[in-house]
C-alpha cells in the first residue's frame, strides 16, 4: 500500500531502511543525474555558442555552414533526453494540478501513481524503440545526410540512454511508496 506522498529524488536516495537495494539504486541515480545535468547545461551552452558562431560567420564573413546546425541539434537532443531523469526526480515534468485541491490526499496519491505507471509504460516503449534505432544505425553505419555526415547512432544512443534513465527514475518513484520506505 502507498504511504505518504510520492517520493522525489531525496526520498528515493534516503529510502533505505527496509530496502537497501532500492536506496542504493536511488543514490546511484541521484549521483548520475547530478553529473548529467551539469553536462547537459554545458551542452546547451556549447549549442548556443556554435549557433551564434554559425550565424555570425555567415552574416559577416559568408562562411558556409557545414556542421554547425547538426552539431547543435545533437547537443540539444543529448541535453534534452539525458537530463529527463533529473527533471523527473524533481517532479519537474508537466503535471496537471488543477484538481489537486479538490481531491483527498489518498485520491491524489493514487492519481500520481497511475500517472507514473502510464508514464513508465510509454517511456519504456520509447526507450526500447530508441535502443533498436541505435542498434540499426550502428550496425548499418547510418550517417546524416549532411556534408559532415556524423553517425546517427550518436543522437539515437543519447535518446536511448536518457529514456532508460528516465524509466529507472520513474520505476523507483513507483516502487518506493509501495515498499513503504519513503520518508514521511
Amino acid at each position: 500500500m502507498m504511504h505518504g506522498p510520492l517520493p522525489d529524488q531525496a526520498d528515493i536516495s534516503t529510502a533505505a531502511p527496509g530496502n537497501p537495494l532500492v536506496a542504493a539504486a536511488g543514490r546511484w541515480l541521484a549521483f548520475v543525474n547530478n553529473i548529467i545535468v551539469v553536462l547537459s547545461a554545458l551542452a546547451l551552452i556549447a549549442a548556443c555558442a556554435i549557433l551564434c558562431d554559425s550565424v555570425l560567420g555567415r552574416a559577416l564573413f559568408q562562411i558556409p555552414n557545414y556542421w554547425q546546425d547538426e552539431a547543435a541539434v545533437f547537443l540539444l537532443v543529448g541535453a534534452t533526453f539525458m537530463s529527463s531523469a533529473y527533471v523527473q526526480s524533481q517532479r519537474g515534468h508537466i503535471g496537471i494540478e488543477a484538481f489537486v485541491g479538490l481531491m483527498s490526499p489518498v485520491v491524489n496519491r493514487v492519481r500520481l501513481w497511475l500517472v507514473d505507471v502510464a508514464s513508465l509504460l510509454f517511456c519504456a516503449f520509447f526507450a526500447w524503440k530508441s535502443w533498436t534505432l541505435t542498434h540499426e544505425a550502428w550496425a548499418d553505419g547510418q550517417v546524416s545526410n549532411s556534408m559532415w555526415s556524423p553517425p546517427l547512432s550518436i543522437p539515437y544512443g543519447l535518446m536511448a540512454v536518457g529514456m532508460t534513465l528516465l524509466c529507472v527514475q520513474i520505476l523507483l518513484q513507483i516502487i518506493v511508496p509501495l515498499t513503504g520506505t519513503a520518508r514521511r
